[in-house]
């Protein structure tokens, strides 16, 4: 368990370093003067070439990269162009906002999934099964901001039920839940179908395994089997799509936070886009890649403590 340990968080690091080359080559890459790109056609060259410094633009191209790599190892990301705050300072103050929509629009998906796919693996072969088979297809095919606009449009605007921007006031705690609830919706439906129909495939294919019959033939009860044999194993490929899922979800904010105007790192990010303000993009990328490459490290960690055979066929 060490060894594989020791190689997949080799590999994230590996992985973050490549990204990091990637970033830094974007702003080489991109047409035009980073400073005159970020100041607009009208600004005079003094003005440039004070923002072509304070971005440390000017240096050699060795000095840059290394002066790069060095301050992400100190976790610092840079200052903002404009405010001159620190980079990660600014994503620390609106990331908590991110994470606990995402993880709130994940934990109602995997409750709601892994019941569905119980579900119908108990109705398999019923119209219940079938039925929940074309809800969870459904569900999977319908874009988040698709539904994030139809949310907003019914339950904000013509019922008037739930806030349409906003994380609610702070301090106040069943403001800031009426405020998560149309943006994990929209988040989280997808992902319903994933988990369900995903738990059901893994169940089925558990419970038709041998060591199931053999525990059943030596007078096991049924709901011994079933939570102690074989929903551990139906969990290990739900808790990888979980780890990926959880990228994926950050990412879905991205847009869902644009549509309710709620305060996160994708709404950062985006005005940062906007406003061709370099060092906030690459920083908010970077943080997004490190976190999201150490919940799928985690993740593998936590399979392979489930199930010896992944180390195995790392190790050949």
């Amino acid at each position: 368990m060490l060894s594989y340990a020791i190689k997949r968080i080799g590999l994230a690091f590996l992985i973050l370093f490549v990204v990091m080359l990637g970033l830094f080559s974007m702003v080489f890459v991109v047409p035009g003067d980073p400073a005159g790109v970020a100041l607009g056609p009208r600004a005079s060259p003094e003005l440039r070439a004070q923002l072509t410094e304070r971005m440390g633009l000017d240096q050699p191209l060795h000095v840059q990269v290394a002066n790069f790599f060095a301050n992400a190892a100190r976790g610092d990301l840079g200052y903002d162009v404009w405010s001159r705050r620190p980079v990660l300072e600014m994503i620390l103050d609106v990331f908590p906002n991110t994470l606990i929509l995402g993880l709130v629009s994940l934990g109602w998906a995997l409750v709601l999934g892994v019941a569905l796919g119980c579900v119908a693996v108990v109705w398999r072969g019923t119209f219940v099964d079938r039925l929940l088979g074309v809800l969870s297809v459904s569900m999977i095919a319908v874009p988040s901001f698709v539904i994030a606009l139809y949310s907003l449009l019914i339950f904000s605007v013509w019922l008037g039920w739930l806030p349409a921007i906003g994380a609610g006031e702070k301090g106040d705690i069943g403001s800031q839940i009426r405020a998560l609830i149309l943006p994990s919706f929209a988040i989280g439906i997808t992902w319903v179908g994933y988990l369900a129909r995903l738990v059901r495939a893994s169940m089925l294919e558990v419970l038709a395994a041998e060591h199931i019959r053999m525990a059943r033939s030596f007078g096991l009860s049924e709901r011994r089997v079933v939570l102690t044999y074989a929903l551990r194993l139906a969990l290990i490929p739900t808790v990888a799509v979980l780890a990926m899922g959880l990228g994926s979800i950050l990412s879905s904010a991205v847009f869902v936070e644009a549509v309710f105007s709620r305060p996160g790192i994708g709404t950062l990010a985006t005005n940062a886009v906007s406003n061709r303000n370099y060092p906030v993009v690459m920083g908010t990328v970077l943080f997004m890649t490190a976190f999201y490459l150490f919940v799928v490290t985690a993740a593998d960690l936590v399979i392979a403590r489930l199930d010896p055979r992944v180390r195995d066929v790392l190790r050949s």
